[in-house]
């Protein structure tokens, strides 16, 4: 505990420099970056297939196990860097539904809390860093994209009544990434297609329109990831966050029950039928209840007056 004070202790003064230059702004260079990045993703899982079925001397039936082996591998084993611009890509998606919450003090709150949780995640280092931002929605929600773009609704930090809950949201966010859930919903289909379009040709040779077909199979993970993070992960995603979340939070020194007491507000607000986490999550119940376990350990969170007051100050208004 006193390690995990002296680390938070040393690492504040250079996050509170340090995020200034990490708030996320989605511009025309950067999609363009982004679009290239995408487009060369899929020329190597083209180029991954063609290789596959080089090798002299292998019968039809094994050149396409080969091939598709490796068309797997290639969905499967995305390196940091193109997690980063998958990632990238799926923010885009959302920040064009979603406006970004202009406030610099909150948002510097939620980064500095937010590097601060990652640092002592399984996960603290990955492709240029973590990246948070508010949403300007009334709606309750959070998105977390894979190479490190987290987003929280103003009205899901409505339901956070002290830094705790804060902490809780942005560590079950943090958990979806370091486990990697948003690649997990790329669509086995996807393999399937990339399959049938190289058994269809030559695994020697791709004709232009079959190989311009296969990149726009590797390119549609984004749609796939992000249609996910739109309708919401699965139950067990989203159980396996929460458990993810508690030992993010127990290492920092925060109390888990945080994210309970957020449910709970959260119960309260939400009405059937609505849109955000009520369409998207297991019931705020449920969480609870899976959070808790059979010896239902909760007591309520301790609000330390320093704590409080820098809480309040960041997001009484919102």
């Amino acid at each position: 505990m006193k390690r995990n004070l002296l680390f938070l202790y040393l690492l504040l003064p250079f996050l509170i420099i340090w995020t200034g230059c990490q708030m996320m702004a989605v511009d025309k260079k950067t999609l363009g970056d982004t679009t290239t990045k995408i487009g060369e993703l899929g020329q190597s899982g083209v180029q991954t297939v063609k290789e596959a079925g080089k090798e002299k001397g292998r019968t039809t039936k094994e050149s396409f196990n080969k091939t598709k082996g490796a068309v797997a591998k290639s969905f499967q084993d995305f390196t940091p860097e193109q997690e980063y611009y998958i990632g990238r890509s799926v923010a885009a998606v959302i920040l064009s539904k979603y406006r970004p919450y202009w406030n610099p003090k909150a948002n510097d709150y939620l980064n500095i809390l937010g590097q601060t949780l990652a640092q002592v995640s399984d996960m603290p280092e990955i492709f240029r860093g973590y990246r948070f931002l508010i949403l300007n929605s009334d709606e309750i929600n959070a998105f977390a994209t894979p190479g490190g773009h987290i987003f929280i609704t103003r009205g899901l930090l409505r339901c956070c009544l002290n830094e705790d809950a804060v902490a809780a949201i942005l560590a079950h966010e943090i958990a979806h990434i370091q486990l990697k859930h948003g690649i997990q919903a790329i669509k086995k289909s996807r393999i399937t297609d990339a399959v049938s379009i190289v058994a269809t040709e030559s695994v020697k040779v791709l004709s232009p329109v079959e190989a311009s077909k296969l990149t726009e199979t590797f390119g549609g993970v984004v749609s796939d990831i992000s249609s996910t993070i739109n309708n919401g992960y699965s139950r067990s995603f989203e159980y396996e966050a929460d458990i993810g979340a508690r030992k993010i939070l127990q290492r920092l020194g925060y109390d888990p029950n945080g994210l309970v007491e957020m449910l709970q507000a959260m119960e309260k607000i939400l009405k059937p039928g609505e849109t955000g986490f009520a369409k998207t999550n297991p019931s705020p119940r449920d969480r609870i209840e899976n959070v808790l376990g059979k010896n239902n350990n909760y007591s309520p969170v301790q609000k330390p007056e320093k704590r409080q007051a820098r809480f309040l100050n960041t997001f009484g208004d919102i």
